[in-house]
């Protein structure tokens, strides 16, 4: 059965365990208010019974005494003077003999002793006015004093002072039950204060109660729950965390303590994968170095021996041309084309590989000024083909490298040149405009010329590093221009496409991001700023 109890009160929560307390606190502070009540009313029944009956009916005993007192004198005072004033304080005192009895009776009601003296007191009073005092009045003439024998002296005398000492009985009860209310009275205050101070004992014990509850069950579990967490992101994961304390904060701890196994878990699974994107990073690092070598060798070794081949095949034909025929001739015009062909490729494929790595800068670029550059470095093709550029003005200035969007112009406008239609003039027209949709915060541009085209099936393969549509003999090239233009691009965080929707040739859009903070960049209708 204890244990029961004891699991019980363990499975409290903070806000258990505060409502038990106040319980109780309710509890004993309702029974001493409830305690205090009917004292209180016992304090004030008993005052009002001392202040609204007995004193009053003392007061109102005075008087009675006082009115028989003054009849006794004026029966005295007729006999010897034989003056009829002399029976106005006589009567005048049984009247007010009658309304102190009155009053009395009124008063003390509930105390038949009192009563009882009063009664008494009636009783001799009527005795004496009867026997001795009603009797003498008759006896008197007015005008003739009339001599009182001793014997009547003596009676009447005998008579009042069994009055007085009713009179001093009634004193002594009155004297009695004032000084038992006033007991009660005092008995009842000390009760009041000692229950009063009990209740301010027991807030004090309860505040005390409360402080130790909240240190043990609150401040203790969440200062040690806190401590753990500190060292828990200080780095020291294996800090296990022990729930104590009431229901609800166990659960919290609970809760970390999951949350803690999961980080644990989770770390060990980035630890893992950490280890493992090191070991690709060293791969990377490994496969750069090597591209770095070969691009070295290719740059330096690869190239003087095509050389040589190239200069060597020359001075055979220069010199042992009359001694060769016309086979002999040929075949020595291939190998040194071959050889220069092999020189292209190679300067091509080190610019490929040298996009983002090597000499590049961060700047803003105007595509103006890197689009003029283009066009005169093509300048000769555009004359000999008669091309027309029809270009927006002005084009927007954005973040990059010069020299590698300076070759992505260069790189399409060569590509419309060369696969022009026969007999038409290449007509080349350059857009550009804010992007929308997926393409928002990018500038948009568009290259269209009215070339040959490009079907759809190639519309993904021409972006391929040496990928050709065409055979050597009509279009010359090594084709990796639009694969050097599409990795530029991607390098400067932009897309590149065709559109296959255009049929007047070929047309291409591609994305640059909008340069951003810049409050001095033009602006094209419509550019969002």
């Amino acid at each position: 059965m204890k244990e029961v109890e004891g699991t019980r009160l363990t499975g409290l929560t903070v806000r258990g365990w505060l409502s038990l307390v106040l319980l109780v606190v309710g509890i004993v502070v309702l029974g001493g208010a409830l305690v205090a009540a009917v004292l209180l009313n016992r304090t004030d029944e008993t005052s009002a019974h001392l202040i609204d009956d007995v004193q009053p009916a003392r007061v109102a005993a005075y008087r009675l005494q006082g009115a028989l007192r003054d009849q006794e004198t004026a029966v005295r005072g007729y006999v010897i003077a034989a003056d009829a004033q002399f029976l106005d304080p006589y009567y005048e005192g049984q009247r007010t003999e009658q309304a102190a009895a009155e009053t009395i009776r009124q008063r003390l009601a509930a105390n038949p002793e009192l009563i009882g003296d009063l009664d008494a007191i009636e009783r001799a009073a009527s005795v004496w006015r009867a026997q001795y005092a009603e009797p003498l009045i008759a006896s008197v003439r007015p005008g003739s004093p009339s001599v009182v024998t001793k014997s009547n002296a003596e009676a009447g005398k005998s008579q009042f002072d069994s009055l007085r000492k009713l009179f001093d009985e009634q004193d002594q009860h009155f004297t009695d039950v004032r000084t038992a209310a006033l007991d009660q009275l005092n008995t009842t205050r000390a009760w009041r204060d000692r229950v009063l101070a009990a209740i301010i004992a027991t807030f004090l014990i309860t505040g005390f109660i409360l402080a130790i509850l909240v240190r043990n069950a609150v401040t203790r579990p969440l200062a040690a729950l806190a401590a753990a967490c500190r060292r828990i992101t200080k780095g020291n994961f294996g800090q296990q965390i022990v729930p104590q304390g009431p229901k609800d904060i166990r659960a919290i701890a609970a809760d970390v303590e999951d949350m803690r196994q999961r980080i644990v878990a989770e770390l060990d699974v980035s630890a893992q994968a950490r280890a493992a994107l090191d070991e690709q990073a060293d791969e990377l690092r490994r496969s750069n170095a090597e591209l770095e070598q070969f691009a070295y060798v290719a740059s330096h070794d690869l190239q003087e021996p095509l050389r040589k081949v190239a200069s060597f095949c020359q001075l055979l034909e220069k010199r042992y041309g009359d001694q060769l025929d016309e086979r002999g001739t040929q075949y020595i015009a291939f190998a040194v084309d071959g050889a220069k062909r092999m020189q292209v490729l190679i300067n091509d494929l080190l610019t490929f590989s040298r996009v983002g790595r090597l000499n590049t800068t961060e700047s803003e670029v105007d595509l103006d000024s890197v689009l003029d550059a283009a066009l005169a470095n093509v300048a000769t093709s555009i004359e000999e083909s008669g091309a027309q550029i029809t270009r927006p003005d002005p084009l927007p200035r954005v973040m990059g490298d010069p020299t590698l969007l300076t070759m992505v112009w260069q790189n399409l406008v060569s590509n419309a040149v060369k696969f022009r239609r026969d007999d038409v003039a290449p007509h080349v027209t350059i857009n550009c405009a804010p992007g929308s949709g997926e393409h928002d915060g990018q500038w948009m541009f568009t290259f269209s010329d009215n070339g040959i085209g490009i079907e759809d099936e190639f519309v993904d393969k021409v972006f391929v590093i040496f990928q050709r549509l065409h055979g050597r003999d009509a279009y010359a090239g090594t084709g990796i221009g639009l694969a050097l233009v599409k990795k530029i691009i991607e390098y400067h965080g932009g897309t590149i496409w065709i559109d296959t929707s255009y049929d007047g040739g070929t047309c291409f859009r591609f994305t640059l991001p909008v340069l951003t903070a810049n409050e001095h960049e033009p602006q094209l209708e419509g550019t969002p700023s």
